[in-house]
């Protein structure tokens, strides 16, 4: 009877250190899982809520100026703006343009290093790849989240 008990005292034993093992190994895989559905919710979010329409463009060799408003909820900073891509030119034959110091937000007051929604943000650029009078220019932005807008506009 005493063996009994000390047979079963080992099985318990090993039975709370297999499950103290168990939880272990699984719970980091449970916790880093929820934190990349946390993170792939919230960039879902942020692309939904982001969102701009090119309002006005204007181009002719080599000089060009859009006017994109912010039509989505969500701001915009100044730092994602500078690392966005803009390419412009003639249709099939464009170049990706740097936005550090080529643009400006139209009706800030103060300035906050943000694009808000409802303010139109004005791009003035150079490129040689604008075509001359007459031809089509296509323009695109995207933001570093993947937002993208595109469209074409004639050359004055």
């Amino acid at each position: 009877m005493s063996s009994e008990t000390i047979v079963n005292a080992l099985f318990l034993i090993s039975a709370v250190i297999a499950a103290g093992i168990l939880i272990n190994a699984i719970f980091p895989a449970i916790y880093r899982t929820s934190e990349t559905f946390g993170k792939t919710t919230h960039d879902a979010d942020l692309k939904m809520r982001t969102d701009f329409k090119f309002v006005n463009m204007y181009a002719k060799n080599p000089e060009a100026r859009i006017w994109l408003k912010n039509t989505g909820s969500a701001r915009i900073a100044r730092g994602e703006l500078e690392s966005s891509d803009l390419f412009i030119g003639a249709v099939g034959d464009f170049e990706r343009v740097s936005l550090a110091g080529n643009f400006t937000i139209e009706g800030q007051i103060p300035v906050n290093n943000f694009w808000n929604p409802g303010e139109t943000l004005t791009i003035s650029l150079q490129s040689a790849k604008i075509p001359s009078r007459k031809e089509e220019v296509y323009c695109s932005l995207v933001l570093p989240n993947g937002v993208q807008r595109s469209g074409n506009f004639p050359a004055y």
